[in-house]
């Protein structure tokens, strides 16, 4: 993965090449080549919705994983379809972390039991295990009507809930983990969003400070500018294979008071995009520094299964939280985020994933419900999915073989691949890759030769964007 800059002097009005400036050229482009479009006689000084009066702060979002060079992608791969003669035969997407789209098999339990939810008459089948037929007929009877198909209670079906505080309870040695803290959602980012959401206020001085890690994953940097938070970065260490470094975030932090009301510092542990699994120690430096700044703390989690570099360990904010005494897990407030996204699931289109909020005001966690309680519910068949991931197959189990062995296999490729992926990019001059700890993504360090930087200045572009639009162009 590589970074998108914010360039100037760009093309577009924002100073960047952003989907907002893109998605409204291509509207004027449909609306010239359509006559018979809806609307397509009024003048844009008609129309109720234009531009210049949309919502200003949904023009400042960017999301790159989803930006201007995967809509190239997909234009390419028409093409191709078409018979368009390129020096490739193929668009290789590796712009996001969908394992099952690059050929991931599913785990065989985790859809048996989504299935047997889907079509209950499966359950008299003698082709399914009995296990999976036990924990699908136990979700069943916890939906409304004993069907997928109703909605549930607003922060998650009740049972699933119990189930993720039990499995966070095994996973962190014990700890308590209260149902009435966790909250199912549609994936982890809407989790990471609805949280941005009751954090953020204020105006000018005032506005609510969000320090994020850079490189970071565009989900918060696309969500602050939509919620018109202050974006503060923090930098990771490159040479210190990306470590979290405190001295670093004391920067940030003081740089950014007097502009801003700093209030929430979060990390993505294991790191995305840059691969990296921070340290015991460090955690505990990040929590202490939340609780001397007074820092509300948010940690991505979500690819706490993703560790393959020998010597390193997740560990959960929660855990290290709590063992570090009640000066800290009686007053640092926390949300974590989990999903059946990444890890050795990859079931990206279920969209099922939870939160857990820790030391959260009780008239705000009523607020929280509130707001959870606007969308209804979240899917239910991602929640169903969600359960078969923290309530999975144990030793003695008829599942047990085949999902511990898939499960393995999954991780086991994982691994082959993240040092692949390094040895590869350390193999080609002018790149330099740090080793890949965890996560799914590399982040390589690519030195551009003088003359490259300025052909991007010059078309307008900031480099990085410039090398990955030529390599998509030339390689697929």
């Amino acid at each position: 993965m590589l970074p998108h800059g914010q360039g100037k002097g760009g093309p577009c009005p924002c100073g960047s090449i952003c989907s907002a400036c893109l998605g409204g050229r291509a509207l004027r482009r449909q609306e010239k080549h359509q006559p018979g479009m809806a609307g397509s006689r009024a003048t844009p000084k008609d129309r109720v919705l234009t531009l210049e009066s949309m919502n200003p702060h949904v023009r400042m979002v960017e999301y790159a994983v989803r930006g201007p060079i995967v809509a190239r992608a997909n234009q390419l791969k028409k093409e191709l379809a078409q018979g368009v003669k390129k020096s490739f035969t193929e668009v290789i997407a590796a712009n996001i972390g969908d394992a099952q789209a690059m050929g991931q098999k599913p785990i065989t339990f985790l859809r048996q039991v989504s299935a047997l939810c889907m079509h209950p008459d499966l359950l008299k089948s003698p082709d399914f295990p009995e296990d999976a037929k036990q924990k699908a007929g136990r979700l069943l009877a916890a939906c409304g009507g004993q069907s997928i198909g109703a909605y549930s209670a607003s922060p998650g079906i009740e049972l699933i809930r119990h189930d993720v505080a039990a499995f966070i309870q095994c996973r962190d040695g014990g700890i308590p983990s209260d149902p009435e803290n966790i909250y199912l959602s549609t994936g982890a980012s809407n989790a990471v969003v609805t949280i941005l959401k009751l954090l953020v206020s204020g105006e000018g001085s005032s506005r609510t400070g969000v320090m994020i890690p850079i490189p970071q994953y565009p989900l918060y940097s696309a969500t602050l500018a939509e919620l018109n938070a202050q974006q503060i970065n923090y930098y990771l260490d490159e040479d210190n294979c990306w470590a979290l470094n405190i001295e670093e975030l004391q920067r940030a932090l003081g740089q950014a008071r007097g502009r801003c009301q700093p209030r929430v510092l979060c990390v993505i542990n294991p790191g995305n995009p840059t691969g990296q699994v921070q340290s015991r120690k460090c955690i505990e430096e990040v929590i202490h520094f939340a609780w001397k700044e007074r820092l509300f703390l948010m940690a991505d989690e979500v690819y706490q299964d993703n560790v393959y570099a020998e010597g390193s360990e997740f560990h959960s904010f929660k855990k290290v939280l709590f063992e570090m005494g009640p000066k800290y897990s009686e007053t640092v407030e926390l949300a974590s985020f989990h999903s059946i996204s990444k890890g050795f699931m990859g079931e990206c289109g279920f969209r099922g994933g939870y939160m857990e909020v820790i030391n959260m005001d009780p008239l705000v966690q009523q607020q929280l419900t509130k707001l959870v309680s606007v969308r209804l519910c979240p899917p239910v068949t991602g929640q169903i999915l969600l359960d078969a991931m923290v309530n999975r197959p144990q030793p003695g189990d008829p599942s047990y073989p085949q999902f511990s062995q898939e499960k393995a296999a999954v991780l086991s490729s994982l691994a082959r691949k993240a040092r692949l992926t390094e040895e590869i990019f350390n193999r080609a001059p002018g790149i330099h890759c740090n080793p890949v700890q965890g996560a799914m993504y590399a982040f390589p360090r690519i030195e551009m030769p003088a003359r490259a930087v300025q052909e991007a200045q010059a078309q307008g572009q900031t480099p990085d964007m410039f090398f990955c639009l030529r390599l998509l162009e030339e390689t697929g």
